[in-house]
């Protein structure tokens, strides 16, 4: 092949950037116990504002596979608290994509897998430390009752329009405390998910569901998250405001 200085001028400045992007991979997961390179690909590619394309998923789920033999290669017992936090988040969203791919494109919502006396989040699919766990032994088992931060509501996501959207990065041990605040903030200020109307807080069901995570003080919640002038009227009624909660959409979080 003839190397002209054309050629040298379209092809090398791609080449370029794709070298910086893949030392730039290397350095954020070099210093991790966890390699979620792989994950950090496919979220980048598949999804976009919360929007996950299923579809994407499905083209790529090979790698998406070899990503969860990765986790379950890794022992959790050595990994930092911060890592071990950041580990189960990242198996519970990846482990959740990998159920809804188990019967995509033929459901409309994660409520369709399994059947009248078997819930998906009942299904024993994520191998972890050598033992098959289901989503809920994730979440009521390890995430909740081991870190007992609430935050956690706001960074695992069950594939459907209402729960907080899915990051489109990894969580990392190093930068989970900005991470865990960053969706945090952005879901209590969301007025699609949570409104103030007059003196009534109008917020999604997940504060209900697991009233107890919040101290069963809601409003002091957002008091802590809220920004603006949303912030402002809360701090104004909060002797007043009554709770409220909404209805919740089952619907898949794709396109």
């Amino acid at each position: 092949m003839k190397i002209t200085k054309n050629w040298i001028n379209t092809i090398f400045p791609g080449f370029l950037v794709l070298c910086v992007y893949l030392a730039q991979a290397s350095l954020v997961w070099a210093g991790s116990p966890v390699d979620h390179s792989l994950y950090a690909e496919l979220l980048r590619d598949h999804v976009k504002d919360g929007v996950v394309d299923y579809q994407g998923f499905k083209t790529d789920e090979a790698k998406l596979d070899r990503y969860l033999e990765v986790l379950a290669n890794v022992d959790t017992k050595t990994l930092s608290p911060n890592e071990q936090f950041a580990f189960y988040i990242n198996a519970y969203n990846a482990w959740t994509i990998k159920l809804i791919l188990s019967e995509y494109p033929g459901i409309a919502s994660i409520k369709d897998i399994g059947g009248l006396f078997s819930s998906p989040w009942k299904k024993e699919i994520a191998l972890i430390d050598g033992k098959k766990l289901t989503l809920d032994n994730i979440e009521n088992d390890i995430l909740r009752p081991r870190f007992k931060d609430p935050r956690v509501h706001f960074a695992i996501n069950c594939a459907s329009k209402s729960c907080p959207p899915l990051m489109s990065e990894p969580y990392r041990g190093d930068v989970l405390d900005q991470q865990l605040n960053r969706m945090t903030e952005a879901f209590v200020n969301d007025p699609k998910q949570n409104r103030l109307d007059g003196e009534t807080l109008y917020v999604s069901r997940i504060f209900k569901w697991y009233s107890e995570d919040f101290n069963d003080d809601i409003v002091g919640f957002f008091l802590k998250y809220a920004k603006g002038e949303r912030l402002q009227k809360l701090r104004e009624k909060q002797r007043e405001i009554d709770v409220e909660y909404l209805d919740y959409d089952w619907s898949l979080n794709g396109k």
